[in-house]
Parts: structure tokens; sequence; C-alpha cells
């Protein structure tokens, strides 16, 4: 989660939300967002019920969720996803980043696109 606070102010430049999805329960992501202050939306999902939607993998030898990004539009499309296979097996914030300024349309965040609606 550091990777994603470290440049948040430039996924929200691009349109975006960051939302992180976790295992715990509301009131351990409470206390955690408090401890570490953090400038995205945290989302409880201790059933695991958001993200077996998107196909999210459990991995019991490894305690717990596999990472998983996606890149969701305004109408609910997946435009990106990439399932991890160990838990520094994330893309890089640039990659994401780049990513937006296509489905924007233009390499600096400002076209149109479904981020801008």
């Amino acid at each position: 989660m550091a990777q994603l606070r470290r440049d948040y102010d430039e996924f929200v430049r691009r349109g975006a939300e960051v939302i992180v999805i976790g295992p715990e329960n509301a009131e351990s992501f409470a206390r955690y967002w408090a401890e570490h202050g953090l400038p995205f939306t945290g989302l409880p999902d201790p059933r695991r019920s958001v993200l077996r939607r998107y196909g999210q993998e459990v991995n019991l030898f490894k305690l717990g969720r596999l990472p998983a990004q996606a890149i969701i539009d305004r109408e609910g499309v997946v435009r990106f996803v990439h399932y991890g296979h160990s838990m520094s097996d994330i893309p890089q914030n640039q990659e994401l980043l780049g990513l937006l300024d296509e489905i924007n349309g233009g390499g600096d965040g400002s076209a149109g696109g479904h981020w801008h609606g």
C-alpha cells in the first residue's frame, strides 16, 4: 500500500479512485486506516464476496489472498486485471498510470474518456 500512497495524487489527477479491498473485518480495517493515515478508500471483504467476483485467488499455503489489481471504468467494465503469484508480484504504479492515460485517451490525464465523464 505504500506504493499506492506514494503516487496517490497521480491516480487522482487522472480521475481514478483507488480502493483497497482486504479480508479483514470493518473494525480492523478502520483501525489500520487510522494508524497509517491512508488517503484512499479501504473496503473490508471478510467473506471474499467482492474479490471472488473478479477471480482473486486464495492461497492457503501463503496464508491468504494473492494480490490482484484491476482497473474498472465508471461503467463497471474491467479494463485491466493482474493476478499476482506472490505478495511482491504487483505492477508498478507507472504501468497502471500509463494504462489510465490510455483509457483517458491522452498522455496527461486531461482527456475525456471513462474516467472524467
